[in-house]
């Protein structure tokens, strides 16, 4: 049996891709196109490989996964893309750089709003886009999104860029529940409660508030996971310490959510390899160590997150379907161009 095989690649010419592919199609069982840093996923698939004896590669891609496997075209060694966030998985199918895969494992174990109604992506693990608080100036325990547009936040809301997919899949879902009139009425509130012009990541967001510079702020969950146990960094452990997680909904009382998934390549030369790992991640005990290890929740409701991700608060997710939400991401981004989020506020 060979080894996992762990490696990182930046973004590369075609000429490059198309030397490297022949290499990495013949080295392994499995080729794994990823946007997540290998090391987030390498226990997931060290566990693949003991139970059914395949080995697996990963090839990291922060940007520009799609045109990569694009331009390898038919050689591309790509057997499964693994990456974050609604908009990604979108990018994905829209590139026309998966296929569509017909799987009861996955159907069963994968509940319906977090897979593509035409099969061509599948979640894996959920987080949510929460209020960030300061334990110390904000008595609040429960907020809607609507109200982070309300003035009585004026100059103490900060976040990162509105274009981030983060945020528009927010701002998308956001449009679906409420439409795009409303959707932009709440951007612009949203950019006039603004304590300073977007920046950084959502873990700067936490910091500006340890810092005294805002008081709430849009983050994700398993950001704060991944702050109170850093130990490569202490200070971030005091800013996680600094603010508490917010449940925010829609009228609805639920939480938007959003994932990493898994896509079959569009000419994955291991399919039948490719198609057992799908199946393996989506299985509990895949999900369990998936979540464990980035600080998310199992998508499947019948598995419990991590002790530390429990304390974040009771996630009730919003059940509108996910690739619902990515037909919205256009007008989204439009909003934030024309309302000017960017720019910080404007009163």
């Amino acid at each position: 049996m060979m080894p996992s095989i762990s490696r990182r690649l930046a973004l590369s010419s075609v000429a490059i891709a198309a030397a490297l592919a022949p290499a990495a199609a013949s080295a392994v069982d499995v080729n794994i196109y990823t946007s997540r840093q290998p090391e987030l996923i390498q226990p997931l698939l060290d566990a693949f490989t003991d139970e059914t004896g395949l080995s697996t590669a990963t090839i990291f891609i922060d940007k520009g996964l799609e045109e990569r496997i694009a331009a390898e075209g038919a050689n591309s060694p790509a057997d499964l893309i693994m990456t974050v966030d609604i908009g990604r998985l979108d990018a994905a199918k829209q590139a026309g750089v998966v296929q569509p895969l017909d799987n009861a494992t996955l159907e069963q174990n994968i509940p319906q709003a977090y897979r593509d109604s035409d099969k061509e992506w599948f979640g894996l693990t959920a987080r949510g886009r929460v209020v960030y608080a300061s334990k110390e100036r904000v008595d609040a325990d429960a907020i809607t999104y609507a109200e982070l547009a309300d003035p009585k936040w004026k100059g103490r809301l900060c976040t990162r860029s509105g274009q981030h997919q983060y945020n528009i899949a927010l701002i998308a879902a956001y449009i679906a529940h409420n439409g795009e009139e409303a959707a932009r009425e709440w951007v612009t509130g949203l950019r006039d409660n603004l304590a300073r012009r977007p920046e950084g990541g959502d873990r700067d967001q936490a910091k500006a508030i340890f810092a005294g510079e805002c008081d709430v702020a849009l983050g994700n969950t398993y950001y704060v996971g991944k702050m109170a146990t850093n130990e490569t960094e202490p200070e971030q452990k005091e800013w996680a310490d600094a603010i508490k997680v917010i449940m925010p909904t829609f009228e609805n009382g639920l939480t938007h959510v959003n994932i990493s998934g898994v896509a079959l390549a569009k000419n994955a030369p291991n399919k039948d390899n490719a198609v057992k790992l799908m199946e393996f991640l989506s299985s509990d005990e895949a999900q369990k160590i998936y979540a464990e290890l980035n600080y998310e929740y199992p998508l499947e409701p019948g598995i419990e997150a991590s002790e530390l991700v429990q304390g974040f608060g009771e996630l009730e997710p919003d059940t509108l379907p996910l690739d619902e939400i990515a037909r919205h991401r256009t007008k989204a981004s439009e909003i934030v161009d024309e309302v000017g989020y960017d720019n910080g506020p404007q009163s």
